[in-house]
């Protein structure tokens, strides 16, 4: 009896050793992933730094007053970053990924279409840089917009175009044929729409292309063309992106026209207001009593939900499965709440003041060519460093069999971007109508699409809607608030957005003008092969 309770004892201890090796390596294995993350989140804080620094140093000669909380916010942004990300390839994405190959297995068309928009939906709601931009638009317009139904009117625009794109894949259809007449709409809305919401409503398409829609939305279309006979990724791989930027430009409009009439005066935020910038050198605001805590904790599991939401019902109730691996997703679910939660904390601590402060010390130096310099230079640094860009664009060289160079693509983009946020703080500056820019912008873009060449379409626009990471996209907007703040007669709801969507627009141009070179010059060499031949 003693040996066989011996035998037991030691063949439940080998038994334990595999699952406590695998245990370990499982652990070893999420680490080192982290790692990775948090070491591509720091890439993509670096460049703005060094900008940053150098401003600060070399040409105004002195630190923010609240440069310790700066710093502490930078770092929560960092962390948040990078707790999100794993926690979202730990749980949602996997699971995201297991329901989609189940139902396009099904070959069940409303099912894929419905997974689709709720898919759109739920990343979209949990994005952090739209909540970012969502709750200023709320603090500047007096509560006026409101921050919540602006999320759900974006994110319900995403998840038609996300349904609206697979359809497109299945069917086969060009892009521009949706673009095309899309961005007439948008353009005719504009005319139309109060001049309150227009900046908003351009930056609100770009802003839903980031940490968590991107991955999501662009691993749909791409897995579709993959998966369909007589597909390829470069003409029908691609696109689902940009249409995810142009949809919430008509629906934030419309919104706007509702909320505001076609002719309301601009509105100005009540003095302490919250969600306010917060002017440098100012007491910063408590934020770290328990009540604040949970409460920030509740709102952020909020933000996270839906696309949960989505996931798990099409798991248990659709496609009838148990959650697999069900302790590895429960702890990414906890990951991606908190790290939600150091983002949204560490943009109030540290970007969006870093980006205030630097607005009005840019403006108290004489003249503005510094301003210009700035803005060029942190559209230049940020997006050469952006992950996203870089990936797309060794996607595209790989599918166009490397007519396309990664690289020169890159070098267009983050020249687009940078000239566009030096154009877009002109205007700022000038004081100028964002529409004028806009519409102009657009018609050009319009042109060039019709001229290039189809297959790099889709992959023009959705490089406008990757060019600006989770950290510029705060940065930027605070730029752009800051100066319409420290300018007289500027309002810095009506004048203060429209910096993203500038960034967005040109970042297309150049790779459409770079295809359409391309284009030309090889029909033009097969032509002279051909007068060589006849000879």
């Amino acid at each position: 009896m003693a040996e066989r309770d011996a035998e037991g004892a030691g063949r439940r201890q080998r038994d334990r050793r595999p699952r406590g090796a695998a245990a370990a390596a499982l652990l070893a294995s999420q680490a080192r992933a982290f790692g990775g993350i948090l070491v591509a989140a720091a890439g993509n804080l670096l460049p703005i730094l060094l900008v940053v620094g150098a401003f600060q140093l070399f040409i105004i000669g002195s630190w923010p007053a609240d440069a310790g909380a700066i710093a502490l916010g930078m770092g929560l942004v960092l962390l948040g970053v990078a707790f999100f990300l794993q926690g979202l390839e730990m749980s949602v994405f996997p699971l995201g990924k297991s329901v989609a190959n189940d139902l396009a297995g099904r070959g069940s068309l409303p099912l894929l279409l419905l997974f689709g928009f709720l898919v759109g939906f739920g990343a979209v709601v949990a994005e952090p840089a739209l909540i970012a931009v969502a709750e200023k638009a709320e603090a500047l317009s007096a509560g006026r917009i409101n921050s919540f139904v602006l999320r759900l009117l974006v994110a319900a625009s995403v998840g038609a175009v996300t349904a609206l794109g697979i359809l497109r894949t299945l069917l086969g259809h060009p892009l521009h044929w949706y673009l095309v007449p899309g961005y007439l709409l948008v353009l005719g809305i504009t005319w139309a729409a109060p001049p309150e919401i227009v900046g908003l409503a351009y930056d609100a398409g770009g802003v839903t292309t980031n940490i968590v829609t991107v991955p999501l939305i662009a691993a749909i279309g791409i897995g579709l063309a993959n998966s369909l006979t007589g597909r390829t990724v470069l003409l029908h791989g691609f696109g689902l992106v940009a249409l995810a930027v142009m949809v919430p430009m008509v629906a934030v409009q419309l919104y706007g026209i509702l909320v505001y009439g076609a002719a309301a005066a601009p509105a100005a935020p009540p003095a302490g207001a919250p969600g306010l910038l917060h002017a440098p050198g100012a007491p910063m605001p408590a934020r770290l009593g328990p009540t604040t805590i949970l409460r920030d904790l509740f709102l952020t599991l909020r933000n996270v939900a839906p696309v949960l939401v989505v996931v798990l019902v099409f798991q248990r109730v659709i496609i009838r499965r148990a959650i697999p691996n069900l302790p590895r997703v429960a702890a990414g679910l906890l990951l991606a709440v908190l790290g939600l939660y150091f983002f949204v904390e560490g943009l109030k601590l540290g970007l969006f003041p870093l980006g205030f402060g630097l607005a009005d010390e840019l403006m108290a130096l004489d003249g503005v060519l510094v301003l210009y310099l700035f803005a060029f230079a942190i559209g230049l640094a940020t997006t050469l460093a952006e992950p996203a860009l870089i990936a797309v664009a060794r996607e595209a060289e790989a599918a166009a069999d490397s007519r396309l160079n990664a690289t020169v693509i890159r070098l267009l983009v983050a020249a687009g971007v940078a000239t566009g946020l030096l154009l877009g703080v002109h205007r700022i500056v000038a004081g100028d109508p964002i529409h004028h820019y806009i519409i102009l912008g657009y018609l050009l873009l319009t042109g060039l699409t019709l001229l290039a060449p189809r297959a790099i379409v889709p992959l023009a626009f959705d490089l406008g809607g990757v060019t600006t990471s989770e950290v510029t996209v705060p940065l930027v907007t605070a730029l752009g608030i800051g100066l319409a703040s420290s300018l007289p007669g500027r309002s810095p709801l009506i004048d203060g957005f429209g910096l993203i969507a500038f960034a967005s627009l040109f970042a297309v141009a150049p790779v459409l003008v770079y295809a359409t070179a391309l284009a030309w010059y090889a029909r033009w060499s097969e032509r002279r092969d051909a007068r060589e031949e006849t000879f």
